[in-house]
């Protein structure tokens, strides 16, 4: 029996696009299904009742939900291709420390770049260099954060580099000029088809962030 697997999904989710990589990098065919979040499909509401949120992985049948534990269920399921946790406990523990930070922190300050104005965020702009500073740091000098090969941490980090044009251009700052190690980082990243093809344009997404900037009264 062929396996049946749908992605409930929103094309600007950076949580949806981990989702995307690690099926991708495991060459798996999936039914992707775009969710409107203000008028959520009973598929969504069936799958997620608890947090009625994007991205949900539906495998035969059975949700999987929040995209750090997706990540974690797809490699564990299709096991035989590219690997994207170590396979040392100590090495997991440590990327999953680190994914957790980029959860609570990265992404939260991100968002305040363009939801917020004056000193709140110019605050949210400092913030948000001294995260990638601190992500740069665990880098170091390695291609990737868990050595030489694309794995949990960088699938997990990545799509924050599709909406970097839109915090840079609300909130008037280059990452670049003050990571450009986290730049290579993400430019290498990049390069893998799975990952080029996952994420949308960064154009695209500023459009989608000036829509939102209208919405709230910013604009």
């Amino acid at each position: 029996m062929a396996e049946e697997v749908i992605l409930l999904d929103f094309w600007p989710s950076m949580f949806g696009m981990r989702v995307r990589i690690a099926l991708a990098e495991k060459g798996v065919k999936y039914e992707y299904k775009e969710e409107d979040l203000k008028n959520k499909s009973p598929l969504l509401l069936q799958m997620n009742p608890i947090h009625k949120k994007i991205p949900v992985l539906v495998h035969n049948g059975k949700p999987v939900c929040e995209s750090s534990i997706i990540v974690q269920y797809i490699d564990e399921v299709w096991k035989d291709k590219a690997p994207l946790l170590p396979s040392d406990p100590y090495k997991r523990a440590q990327a999953r420390f680190w994914i957790d930070f980029i959860d609570k922190k990265l992404f939260d300050v991100g968002r305040k770049t363009w939801n917020t104005t004056g000193e709140a965020q110019e605050n949210a702009k400092k913030e948000f260099i001294e995260i990638i500073k601190t992500l740069e740091e665990q880098l170091g000098d390695k291609p990737y954060f868990g050595g030489e090969t694309f794995g949990y941490v960088d699938i997990s980090l990545i799509p924050v580099y599709c909406w970097l044009h839109a915090y840079e251009t609300h909130a008037k700052f280059s990452v670049e000029a003050d990571c450009p190690k986290f730049t290579a980082w993400a430019k290498r990243c990049m390069q893998k088809e799975s990952v080029s093809k996952s994420l949308p344009d960064q154009k695209k997404v500023l459009g989608f962030v000036a829509e939102l900037r209208k919405r709230f009264g910013l604009e």
